[in-house]
């Protein structure tokens, strides 16, 4: 052990700043009389981000419009665009860019939805959750096609009902639905055709394969199999009965079946599938359906397919979810037990 009076004490040469206890040479003292230094100043951090312009950021990026956003949130359309400017430029970023029709995501906007979208459900799920609200979930509005719901939908979800879940059920067509999804009428919709962007999350539900079908009567004087050698000429004079004046699913079968376009009139239209089934069952005509529509009448014999081709023409049902649901648990729960049993339709 060295004496602390020999040349191991921790001062250095004339001229060389002491060592640190840590054996570096310290810092250098100011000289006498001389002020101290000042310190660089520190920087103050970011405030953060007010996540009630997050939870209107979100609401804009989910309906793709301010003013669909707007009594969502239960704001003015010149409040949410105050906000959502605001909100831009904090982040110094454009987030929408205007359209004809409501606005357009930006690159920088669909990441962040991303990253903020999980958290921001979250804490709506806890703040509207109020004490008085008990175990009672809300009512699970789901929406679609008429004859898909009567016909499917509603079979399986019957014993949900029994057990509590509320149901508030809306048909029409898949882009008014969609809309409505949108402008948060909906929690769940059936849609025939994927939506467009990554503001709606949807999942294939089922697969719907059609059939041209005829009463026995229709068939038997159009002759078997004379559809199948002669293709839709075997069909002339044979009254059509379809959905809409503008015969969209009888159009793609003819399309994609027969390899060229439909070009007659409905003898009958009725904007709803069941009535188009009551009416060829009766002997009104020809129609295409879906099969899980007349799946009872072909067994019976009460319809008769007209032709079985190798390639017959699919259509997927999507469902998709409205973002923003995570706080009612019967939406889930419809959800999961509709994609579970539609494996067996």
């Amino acid at each position: 052990m060295r004496n602390r009076e020999s040349n191991g004490s921790r001062e250095g040469s004339e001229g060389t700043p002491p060592e640190s206890a840590q054996g570096f040479p310290a810092a250098p003292l100011d000289p006498p009389g001389r002020p101290a230094a000042p310190s660089a100043p520190r920087q103050a951090p970011a405030a953060p981000v007010n996540l009630s312009l997050l939870r209107t950021f979100l609401a804009v990026h989910r309906t793709g419009s301010y003013t669909a956003a707007a009594p969502l949130l239960g704001l003015s359309q010149p409040t949410v665009t105050t906000q959502i400017r605001a909100l831009e430029r904090h982040l110094g970023r454009q987030l929408f860019e205007r359209q004809s029709r409501g606005v357009a995501s930006t690159p920088f906007a669909d990441e962040l939805a991303d990253r903020v979208a999980g958290p921001i459900d979250a804490l709506a799920a806890v703040a509207d959750r109020g004490p008085s609200d008990g175990d009672t979930a809300a009512p699970v509005h789901l929406a679609g096609p008429a004859d898909f719901l009567s016909s499917c939908a509603l079979r399986v979800l019957a014993p949900l009902v029994a057990r509590g879940v509320r149901l508030r059920v809306a048909t029409g067509l898949s882009e008014d639905l969609l809309e409505g999804l949108r402008a948060g009428r909906h929690d769940l919709v059936v849609s025939s055709r994927r939506p467009r962007g990554r503001t709606l999350a949807s999942v294939p539900l089922a697969d719907e394969e059609f059939v041209l079908v005829a009463s026995p009567e229709w068939a038997e004087r159009i002759g078997p199999d004379r559809v199948a050698a002669e293709g839709p000429a075997a069909l002339s004079g044979v009254p059509l009965v379809t959905y809409a004046e503008d015969l969209p699913i009888a159009r793609r079968y003819w399309r994609h079946v027969f390899g060229r376009r439909l070009t007659g009139q409905a003898a009958l239209t009725m904007p709803d599938l069941r009535g188009v089934l009551t009416a060829v069952t009766a002997g009104a005509g020809v129609t295409v359906l879906p099969d899980y529509l007349c799946r009872a009448e072909l067994a019976s014999g009460a319809l008769v397919p007209l032709l079985s081709p190798e390639d017959p023409p699919i259509n997927t049902a999507y469902l998709v979810q409205r973002p923003g649901t995570a706080d009612n648990p019967h939406v889930a729960l419809v959800r999961d037990h509709l994609l579970r049993e539609s494996r067996s339709w």
